[in-house]
């Protein structure tokens, strides 16, 4: 046997570190989000900003740029591809990792989690004012952070940050893209609420205590395919999914008075998780091994959420568990459980204030306004101070609302900013989009798909997307993924043909 290269060796170690370290990351921040008590932020911000001062001078390393150099000499003739393009992965990651001094990584980790922590408070009390300052010095510090990385990268200072979510992703391509839904939708969203005006649509009646909710949620879980030795379902301020892959950590938040959002929460993470759970084993350790960028990832949860969860077929097979859930003494009289109630239910087009409990007709405006907003936030040409305003403006234009003094229902109400996150938020649009580009293909290879979601039936789904996106982790580019997948580069068609069939159509 050809004993294993020197080079690749050495960068294999160094991935297996990295790994490591970051798995701890993902731990910590998901014991932040959800267990830690409020004393402990302080001490929680300075150990964070620790272990990533770690992760970043792991990357740093004098001695890598010789290891990389050598592990593609050795992989030059390589015959198996994972491991041309491991390193492939890693360089691209790398030059990413270490355009940002170990010193400014630990500032930026300390502002924003210092943010992010006041930000669970005063948004709760609509409190622009006492968030401001301390959003501020994040701004601050993202701005100086997108001009490093456009001089190292060659990029805009906005694509740069694009560039960490979404690889090969730019602004002139999304431009392009939600200038398409931007002409499609101020003329469907009315008529989609114009025909469901004569929707009768009886809403279920609470009170839904949350450890009926939780037992709902984990038994559509399982029946889609999350596996629970290797994850777990918790509550936080904001619904995520973290951890790692053999050991996801999947969170939701319950309202007891309406236990949609909550469940749609559930599955909604569930997609980002069996993602996780479906990567290719051999590689979890190293760059391959990883999802292939935010847009993909938003895509399977999309695809859980919207594609199949909101779907005819799953709420008819959905309905009884809801029912036993929620109305235990109800039995079978209460009409507010019958399969069809609940599709009307779960696709009502209402347009409202909160992203995150947005449907899905209406949603891509939200994501577009953010995507308008934070744009001219990293390049300087919006200040905090008329931030609220353009929001309002912008709101009213899109979807109809104002948001003026109610800030934390606007500017307010995502994590994403106070968290640092800049240039996120695109992915959950394009998303959507590759969820029904996905779908598409599948019935296209699979017809049966959905009279074997009516029965409860996912394992030809979840088969067809293991092969097709989960186990390719990211050995392909998101263009070649999408292309091998369904045959097709990024296109709107099958997202408004989806809303057309679904909205309009049936």
């Amino acid at each position: 046997m050809t004993p294993t290269p020197t080079g690749y060796s050495a960068l294999e170690k160094l991935t297996q570190r990295i790994h490591h370290l970051q798995h701890l990351s993902a731990i910590v921040g998901w014991d932040e989000a959800v267990m830690m008590p409020e004393g402990g932020s302080e001490s929680r911000a300075g150990a964070m900003a620790e272990l990533n001062v770690m992760i970043h001078e792991a990357y740093n390393g004098p001695e890598i740029p010789e290891i990389l150099a050598r592990a593609k000499d050795d992989t030059a003739d390589e015959s198996d591809p994972w491991r041309r393009a491991n390193v492939r992965e890693f360089e691209r990651v790398w030059k990413t990792q270490t355009c940002l001094p170990a010193d400014f990584v630990e500032k930026v980790t300390l502002a924003c989690m210092r943010s992010e922590q006041a930000w669970r408070e005063l948004r709760s009390k609509n409190d622009w004012k006492g968030f401001k300052p301390l959003f501020s010095e994040v701004l601050k510090l993202k701005r100086e952070e997108a001009a490093i990385r456009a001089q190292v990268t060659g990029l805009s200072r906005y694509d740069s940050m694009l560039e960490i979510y979404d690889p090969g992703m730019r602004t002139e391509s999304l431009q392009r893209t939600f200038a398409d839904l931007e002409s499609f939708l101020p003329e469907f969203i009315p008529a989609v609420v114009e025909q469901q005006r004569a929707d009768r649509v009886e809403r279920p009646r609470g009170p839904f205590p949350a450890e009926r909710q939780r037992a709902l949620g984990t038994e559509l879980m399982k029946a889609v395919g999350f596996d629970f030795k290797h994850g777990r379902l918790d509550v936080s301020h904001h619904p995520f999914c973290g951890g790692v892959p053999r050991d996801v950590r999947i969170t939701t938040r319950y309202r007891e008075d309406d236990f949609t959002q909550g469940l749609m929460g559930v599955l909604h993470e569930t997609g980002h998780a069996k993602y996780e759970q479906g990567l290719p084993q051999p590689w979890l350790a190293h760059p391959v091994g990883a999802s292939r960028g935010m847009a993909f990832h938003e895509s399977q949860s999309l695809f859980m959420e919207m594609q199949v969860a909101r779907s005819r077929e799953f709420l008819e097979f959905a309905a009884p568990a809801i029912r036993r859930h929620m109305a235990p003494s109800a039995g079978d009289s209460d009409p507010a459980y019958e399969a069809e109630n609940l599709r009307r239910l779960f696709t009502r087009v209402n347009p409202s204030y909160i992203r995150v409990e947005a449907d899905e007709v209406t949603y891509p405006c939200h994501v577009i306004l953010r995507f308008n907003l934070e744009r001219a936030l990293i390049g300087g040409d919006l200040s905090l101070d008329d931030l609220p305003g353009e929001w309002d403006a912008r709101m009213k234009s899109g979807l109809g609302l104002s948001t003026l003094g109610n800030d934390k229902d606007g500017c307010m109400q995502d994590v994403h900013w106070p968290a640092g996150l800049f240039g996120y938020f695109p992915s959950y649009t394009l998303g959507a989009i590759i969820a029904a580009q996905l779908m598409a293909a599948l019935e296209k290879d699979h017809p049966s798909l959905r009279s074997e979601v009516a029965a409860g039936d996912f394992a030809g789904m979840n088969a067809w997307l293991r092969k097709a996106v989960w186990s390719q982790g990211s050995f392909f580019t998101t263009d070649e993924l999408l292309r091998k997948a369904t045959g097709a580069p990024l296109g709107t068609e099958p997202f408004k043909n989806h809303l057309r069939r679904r909205y309009l159509d049936g």
